[in-house]
């Protein structure tokens, strides 16, 4: 009974860390997007799309033997591609347009006006984008789960506690964002990073998570160097819809 308990904590535990490491690209991405909105949508934005991923995830491990299904051929296109291959691919060419667009309204476009009336159908936009992504990401953590605990209370236990996690983070993470230039950049160029790993993932050609992983946290840490080295100088400034406004907020 004790050995049990024990292999069902260590469960617990492993696949918490594993769902916290998953949710990392759904934190930066919806850090990204929320940061086109005024600070009270953006907040708010952030506890929807995280509360719709942690029902996205359960609803999807309480429908497994679907989600399993989802594994089976449907069609053949140079290689048999199933219904999670077209999932991926689909959600991999929306991240990696998304994250184009981004780094070109960042760098080139220029937002000479604050619109208010915009802010409604902005927040709709930036929703419905991480309900989209939501599915994409939530696929791919709950056939994780399933292949490391056998119990489904285990399964939606690590969930809960992982977006939890996430929930706490990103806030502080998006704030932190936002205040520098380069990491924005840099979090965009993760974004193109795992829309490539989707896409490759799609198409049967298997990259190892760890691998981009380590190489996103080999860049952060280059960064976070950069940012010591040259905290006194003054960053550059990133075109942005709603600078105006979080200008006139008081600290």
């Amino acid at each position: 009974m004790t050995e049990e308990l024990g292999g069902v904590l260590i469960a617990l535990v492993t696949l918490t860390a594993m769902e916290i490491v998953l949710g990392i690209d759904n934190v930066v991405f919806i850090s990204i997007l929320t940061g086109r909105l005024p600070e009270r949508e953006a907040a708010f934005a952030r506890r929807l799309g995280l509360t719709l991923a942690l029902v996205m995830r359960i609803g999807l491990l309480l429908a497994i033997s679907w989600v399993m299904s989802l594994t089976q051929p449907l069609f053949t296109f140079g290689r048999p591609l199933s219904g999670r291959d077209l999932i991926l691919l689909g959600g991999g060419l929306v991240l990696i347009a998304k994250a184009t667009w981004e780094i070109y309204d960042k760098l080139e476009a220029v937002h000479e006006e604050l619109v208010p009336r915009a802010t409604r159908g902005a927040l709709a936009m930036v929703i419905g984008q991480i309900l989209l992504m939501d599915i994409v990401f939530s696929l791919d953590s709950v056939i994780t789960a399933v292949g490391m605990a056998n119990e489904v209370w285990v399964m939606v236990t690590a969930m809960v506690i992982a977006v939890a996690v996430m929930l706490a983070s990103a806030a502080p993470i998006s704030r932190f964002v936002e205040e520098h230039p380069s990491v924005k950049i840099l979090a965009l160029a993760f974004l193109l990073l795992i829309g490539v790993m989707l896409v490759a993932e799609g198409t049967g050609q298997h990259i190892g998570k760890g691998y981009i992983y380590a190489a996103m946290a080999f860049s952060l840490f280059v960064e976070m160097l950069n940012l010591r080295y040259r905290r006194k100088r003054a960053p550059v400034e990133l075109h942005g819809r709603f600078d105006a406004e979080r200008a006139e907020r008081p600290a």
